[in-house]
């Protein structure tokens, strides 16, 4: 079967609510706390992407068990270090950083080596970033070339650690917080501001954590050996997910939509930011608060009069996996708007601030590249008329993602290889496009 998409016609006039996958931070998160917990948690609306899945067969290697009866996954846990580790054990952890990254503060007290591997982009990203810390821990932790695959041995003579975290990595803040789980005594990060779901999550379970905001700092202190419950909860859907229809619908003619029941945590809505200050005009609405989560439905209605932004740095980690679909409105706002110090997308499924440049050069938009700044040239009045085939780009599902709004919002006949990326993160996103009156073939 093919493994491509064609799109040749834009998508206009439409009026829509609709949901949006889960949320994927989370669904990952939930699974790896639930393993750790006492008795059996029951996670409803669980993201079942690539990723997630994943998720799921590394806690079933760890010895965990799990059922899923209709919408809702039961995770039986044994307690903290309660894993079940065999001899040569190798944990998959496919395209998803988050997992492999976080999976590993909960190995910390494994008494035989795991090793853990990962799909070809996976194996190409940087890992010193939890290695170092790791370390510091007191864990055996091998690499070559702190790229996967990765090599671990746990310890018995675990030290709480000090740990200043400045690249505002919230999947390196998640491997220090599982590792510090495990720890006696307080562990502390100084954590540059990134989400915060996993303290959240801790906080709702009732674990002894707290967190003391300074000026885009967080003093996390963790304090170690404390056992917690068997939990519930509902997974809401994904911001990031949800960026990609408010694009659409902000782009196009004479639409509105409403993306119900999203995760619109501050830490991670950068993207309604960025977009309000460039003149867009979304609402949330229908407020709720969710074991600390904000949960709320997005209205957002199209747009003719866009205007750049110079986008200020400290809106960068709420809204980093965001900023390939901002860069498109970007290119049809009037102006030349400036993105600074995104040095962090090139360490993403693929160099995502690369392959950005060279789409955006691909549609006749005007690029200026500095390092890790760039600048965009908008154009109110682009509009695509030529064949384009984007190809290339390791399978990245926001690529994907962003050559699908992209081509149904400015024109042109479009050729979208890799069409099997969307697993990883939003299985139903043709699903919904087709729903919303998209021609796809």
């Amino acid at each position: 079967m093919a493994n491509h998409i064609s799109i040749r016609h834009k998508l206009t006039n439409f009026n829509k609510r609709i949901e949006v996958s889960a949320d994927k931070s989370i669904s990952i998160r939930a699974v790896l706390l639930a393993s750790q917990a006492v008795g059996i948690s029951k996670i409803s609306n669980l993201l079942e992407s690539e990723d997630v899945l994943n998720s799921l067969k590394t806690i079933k290697k760890l010895g965990i068990h799990y059922t899923k009866q209709g919408n809702i996954y039961k995770i039986h846990g044994f307690g903290l270090n309660g894993f079940n580790i065999k001899k040569n054990l190798v944990l998959n952890a496919g395209n998803s950083g988050t997992l492999a990254r976080i999976i590993l503060g909960l190995l910390v007290k494994s008494k035989t080596q795991v090793k853990l591997i990962g799909d070809k982009s996976l194996s190409k990203r940087d890992f010193y970033r939890v290695i170092k810390p790791l370390k510091l821990f007191g864990v055996n932790i091998t690499s070559k070339n702190n790229n996967l695959p990765i090599k671990i041995i746990g310890t018995d003579f675990l030290r709480p650690i000090k740990y200043n975290e400045n690249i505002g990595s919230a999947q390196v803040k998640t491997c220090i917080i599982f590792s510090a789980l495990n720890t006696p005594g307080i562990t502390q990060i100084n954590s540059k501001s990134s989400r915060n779901h996993t303290e959240l999550m801790l906080k709702s379970l009732g674990y002894p954590i707290k967190i003391i905001k300074k000026s885009g700092y967080e003093k996390i202190l963790i304090q170690g050996l404390h056992q917690f419950n068997c939990f519930e909860y509902e997974i809401p859907g994904d911001i990031s997910s949800a960026s990609f229809f408010i694009v659409l619908t902000l782009l196009s003619k004479n639409s509105k939509m409403i993306i119900e029941k999203v995760n619109t945590n501050r830490s991670r809505i950068g993207l309604i930011t960025i977009l309000n200050k460039m003149g867009a005009k979304i609402d949330l609405k229908n407020k709720k608060k969710y074991n600390g989560e904000e949960i709320s439905d997005i209205h957002v209605r199209s747009i003719k009069n866009l205007k750049s932004i110079n986008c200020p740095q400290r809106l960068n980690s709420s809204a980093i996996d965001e900023f390939l679909i901002i860069f498109l409105v970007a290119a049809k706002a009037k102006g030349i708007s400036k993105f600074r110090d995104l040095g962090e997308m090139n360490k993403k499924e693929s160099k995502r601030l690369d392959l950005a440049v060279k789409f955006l050069k691909l549609i006749g938009v005007k690029v200026d590249r500095f390092e890790n700044d760039i600048n965009i040239h908008g154009n109110p009045d682009l509009v695509l008329s030529k064949s384009y085939e984007m190809k290339n780009f390791l399978k990245d599902h926001r690529i994907f993602f962003l050559c699908c709004i992209t081509a149904l919002t400015l024109g042109g006949k479009w050729k979208i290889n890799d069409k099997d990326s969307i697993n990883t993160s939003f299985p139903e996103f043709l699903k919904i496009l087709e729903e919303i009156g998209a021609k796809i073939n």
